[in-house]
């Protein structure tokens, strides 16, 4: 393999497969890149067994291909490299006994490098009719329930959103049992088949870190136990979590005793000030009370002091409640709005806090209350 490239269109590619790499790899190959320089260009590929990421470099970006083939470089000391050298030109040159010439006007260096026989052997292949889905939408989709995840190994199919395909219509779910955020949008094209499928929090992460701020597509092909994203020149397979989603549909209520109108930033901010007074020991615990057409926001934590927050709202009747909640966890959900106003749906101080936007239900957020009173 030989090559001449510039380095910011290499390092660009190498930002992008690095993310394929995990530290906790004790396989030494699969902290590896591998390289296959053909015809039609350079193909750069990674793995961890969790995920694979594959970027493509096209003939017409390369300033000459002067030996085609293919080798494994260490990963994580070949991207250092390529970051740190002068924006320039960077001849690649594979020398015999499986080592890499890297060098420039003014910097050389000689890898070790492995046989490309020894790297995992990747299917990424199409299926017949992949899901097409507006990188700009998938990402908001991500951002607006990831947060909702849980962290906890032992109930695995929790740490991954759920993806329920059917018709024309997207549903995202994600939970930790202790919130929920939900999702629904409508595709443009029909799916021919219904999927039910979890995605590692993870793997999701990765993938959106590497959208740019383009309007195109990504493509999902989904199989049996992987499915496969395709967007730019980036092909990433992430493997789906094994498992029965819980049916979260109990968990949302259709009518509530008491719905409230507030504005997003007045209520965000009125909870992120009242949250300075917070421990996490008590669970970022944050007190509501309604009183006629404003609500008292309050913390008392008795090694920190008291705080009290008081903001207009709008009911649909005249109860008053009183009900408490992390303050952490509705400031991760009130960050996922995007409207001015939202509704507040309650059904006393013990049963599911619900969140949506007056004007668009596509969005749901729920939490559970604390029970202080």
């Amino acid at each position: 393999m030989k090559i001449t490239i510039k380095q910011t269109i290499l390092n660009e590619h190498l930002n992008n497969v690095i993310k394929g790499i995990s530290s906790k790899n004790i396989i030494p190959i699969l902290n590896c890149i591998k390289f296959e320089l053909k015809q039609e260009g350079l193909y750069l590929i990674s793995t961890d067994n969790e995920i694979v990421i594959k970027s493509f470099i096209p003939a017409k970006d390369i300033e000459e291909i002067k030996e085609l083939g293919d080798i494994v470089v260490p990963g994580r000391l070949f991207h250092e490299i390529i970051k740190k050298l002068n924006r320039e030109i960077i001849n690649i040159e594979e020398l015999i006994d499986s080592k890499l010439s890297v060098y420039t006007t003014k910097s050389s260096f000689t890898l070790n490098c492995n046989n490309s026989n020894e790297f995992p052997d990747l299917e990424l292949n199409n299926s017949e009719n992949p899901i097409k889905i507006s990188k700009r939408v998938f990402r908001n989709i991500i951002n607006q329930t990831i947060f909702a995840t849980s962290t906890q190994e032992s109930r695995p199919v929790l740490t991954g959103i759920n993806f329920k395909f059917n018709n024309n219509k997207l549903e995202c779910t994600a939970t930790d049992s202790y919130r929920l955020a939900k999702k629904e949008i409508i595709l443009s094209n029909s799916v021919d088949n219904e999927y039910n499928i979890i995605i590692p929090t993870k793997n999701l992460n990765e993938l959106i870190r590497m959208f740019n701020d383009d309007d195109s597509d990504v493509e999902l092909h989904i199989f049996n136990n992987k499915v496969i994203f395709k967007f730019d020149s980036i092909v990433m397979l992430s493997r789906i979590i094994n498992g029965t989603y819980p049916d979260t549909s109990k968990l949302i209520p259709t009518e509530f005793s008491l719905t409230v109108k507030v504005n997003l930033r007045e209520f965000y901010n009125a909870i992120d000030r009242a949250s300075l007074l917070t421990n996490e020991n008590e669970k970022n615990t944050i007190r509501f009370e309604t009183k006629d057409d404003y609500v008292i926001i309050s913390s008392n934590t008795p090694e920190l002091g008291y705080v009290e927050e008081t903001i207009n709202i709008e009911k649909n009747n005249n109860e008053d409640l009183k009900i408490a909640f992390s303050s952490k966890y509705m400031l991760d959900a009130l960050k996922s709005m995007e409207c001015e106003e939202i509704n507040l749906m309650f059904n006393g101080d013990i049963k599911p806090i619900i969140m949506k936007n007056p004007n668009n239900s596509d969005l749901l957020q729920l939490i559970l209350p604390i029970r202080t009173y």
